[in-house]
């Protein structure tokens, strides 16, 4: 049996936020040597169990706050989890922040051979794909111009077509698809479809129930911190949109807890 692409055991991640709002590093740094230094805890994932099969495209819903991006993050390598066990098999291309990876006083020719170096490309490899990444982004003259001057559509335009430009064994998406204008958001959605026709195993967060229920064959709904609910994408849609779960297995093997 193959091993699954991902693979979460009991993960939990806590963020330790500081109590006293302190403005310069010399204060910080006298507070510390007095151990005047207090945090308080916050849990954004408690006790995450989930597995991910290889070619499988999983959508991610939850209110603001639920923690999905933050699951993202310690998938992608990006958070280490506090508890628990993270095991990801195959190389991970990531859309979570706009501009995560970009400088933003180069320009963006500049830039896509910087993300693309930092995702393990060689430059050679880049120099064979710019020319089909540059179209694919659909920024024209703009690609020579500093990102600082992009709006967050063009930098989701640039940012999709570096992670897309090659077929990743795991493609990360964070909400990146709200950005964008109707005609690239069309681009971006069949070169998804066929990067799951490749092989491509699917994670994508999104408060848009349709881009859900059209690319993802399973759904899994955070609250809390915790998965609340796992199965077909209309039934966790409908108990997410309905705010309740029980206890249970509900129809089609669909896996729901309070």
């Amino acid at each position: 049996m193959p091993r699954p692409v991902i693979e979460l055991q009991d993960v939990s991640l806590c963020y330790r936020l500081a109590k006293q709002r302190i403005p310069s590093f010399k204060e910080y740094a006298l507070h510390w040597m007095r151990g005047a230094l207090t945090y308080e805890q916050l849990w954004a994932l408690r006790g995450v169990n989930l597995k991910v099969e290889r070619g499988e495209s999983l959508g991610i819903v939850g209110r603001n706050g639920a923690g999905k991006s933050t699951l993202l993050k310690v998938i992608s390598r990006v958070l280490p989890a506090t508890t628990g066990r993270v095991a990801v098999r195959g190389r991970v291309a990531p859309i979570l922040e706009l501009g995560t990876g970009f400088d933003y006083e180069l320009t963006g020719q500049e830039n896509v051979f910087l993300n693309a170096l930092l995702l393990g490309h060689s430059r050679r490899e880049i120099e064979q794909r710019f020319d089909a990444i540059h179209e694919f982004s659909g920024l024209g003259d703009f690609i020579r111009s500093p990102i600082r001057n992009y709006s967050s559509g063009m930098l989701a335009r640039l940012a999709f077509s570096i992670l897309t430009a090659w077929t990743p064994e795991v493609l990360v998406l964070d909400e990146s698809l709200a950005v964008g204008d109707v005609h690239f958001v069309k681009k971006c959605e069949e070169r998804i479809d066929l990067l799951r026709g490749q092989g491509t195993t699917l994670l994508l967060v999104s408060h848009l129930a349709e881009a859900v229920r059209a690319h993802c064959h399973r759904c899994v709904w955070l609250d809390g911190g915790r998965i609340r609910a796992d199965g077909r994408p209309d039934e966790i849609l409908a108990l997410y949109e309905g705010g309740e779960a029980t206890i249970g297995v509900g129809s089609s093997g669909t896996t729901v807890s309070a």
